[in-house]
């Protein structure tokens, strides 16, 4: 963890002094100044001084960088295709556990001829076009606005039943960080 880095960023960033911020914690500014090189690790409740000194939650100093906010801008994300029907896939964000993906869906095509399964949670909102989406025993058709979720061990399948490309937005849920194949 580096948090003494976190600590100096931020600081820097908001053109705050090792002086200003030992006046407000009572800290030495050599403690200081070890603490932002990383060569001693401060308590929490040292931590929590500094944090309040610096305006930000504790609970940010502690986090690590890939667990900060991600920004991925649109013209940044990545795009892939699926499915027999190569569906355009963009990527927009993800975490260890979700993801968050934009899917097209030309006129006529689907996830595949067969409902597929894999592990997670799906969340779909229909951004434009016409869907029908089947699980099981149920089905049903969806339009801009509409909403549906599912857990996806159960063999599902989305199919555009409209004359526009149908876009989607997905976020998946998985307790693992592994990916179905679908997603690559």
């Amino acid at each position: 963890m580096d948090i003494g880095s976190t600590i100096r960023s931020i600081r820097k960033r908001k053109n705050i002094t090792i002086a200003q911020i030992c006046e407000e914690t009572g800290l030495s500014q050599g403690f200081m100044s070890q603490v932002e090189t990383n060569k001693t690790s401060p308590s929490i409740a040292t931590l929590e001084s500094i944090a309040k000194a610096l305006k930000v939650p504790l609970a940010y100093l502690l986090l690590r960088k890939e667990e900060r906010m991600q920004i991925v801008r649109k013209d940044e994300r990545r795009m892939t295709s699926s499915g027999p029907d190569r569906l355009k896939v963009g990527h927009l964000s993800a975490t260890k556990n979700v993801r968050m993906m934009l899917v097209e869906l030309p006129p006529g095509t689907s996830t595949g001829e067969q409902p597929h399964a894999h592990e997670g949670e799906e969340v779909h909102l229909v951004i434009s076009g016409k869907i029908y989406a089947e699980q099981g025993e149920d089905s049903a058709e969806f339009f801009e606005g509409d909403s549906f979720s599912w857990n996806a061990c159960i063999p599902h399948s989305v199919r555009n039943v409209g004359e526009e490309t149908a876009v989607v937005l997905i976020a998946l849920y998985t307790e693992t960080d592994s990916k179905p194949e679908w997603y690559s």
